[in-house]
């Protein structure tokens, strides 16, 4: 088996399990927010991992994605004052590696982050053009 697939099936398994072990330490804390960031982060394992060709061809948004939602749950964790327990400095270790991971992979697969920034011009360029269509129609 060629070396670089290993190395990509080997990166794209430790982001899923990342993103499941911090989903996992959400749902073990309850409370309204917390299993809706664990739903959050059990769609975007699913949005990695699927083999359907729609995923495949987004899997750079889904990337984005992940990071952000990370991002905005170390950013929530800031702003309730970064309670210090276990599973939260778990949580967002895991968090941080996740970013670092998704990033790497992002960089793999996509290129520099100019050809992610002209991904998304394209992908708003086409949803105002399917918006103007439909108010057109």
């Amino acid at each position: 088996m060629n070396p670089r697939l290993v190395g990509k099936i080997a990166l794209r398994g430790a982001i899923i399990a990342l993103i499941l072990a911090t989903g996992y330490i959400h749902f073990t804390l309850g409370g309204t927010i917390f299993l809706a960031t664990a739903a959050g982060y059990l769609a975007l394992a699913v949005a990695m991992a699927a083999p359907i060709g729609i995923a495949h061809d987004l899997r750079w948004l889904t990337r984005l994605a992940v990071m952000g939602f990370a991002a905005g749950t170390i950013g929530a964790w800031v702003l309730q004052g970064h309670p210090v327990f276990f599973q939260s400095v778990a949580a967002k270790t895991i968090e941080v590696v996740l970013i670092g991971l998704v990033a790497a992979e992002e960089w793999i697969e996509v290129g520099s982050s100019i050809v992610v920034a002209r991904k998304l011009l394209n992908v708003g360029t086409q949803v105002v053009g399917v918006v103007r269509a439909g108010a057109a129609a």
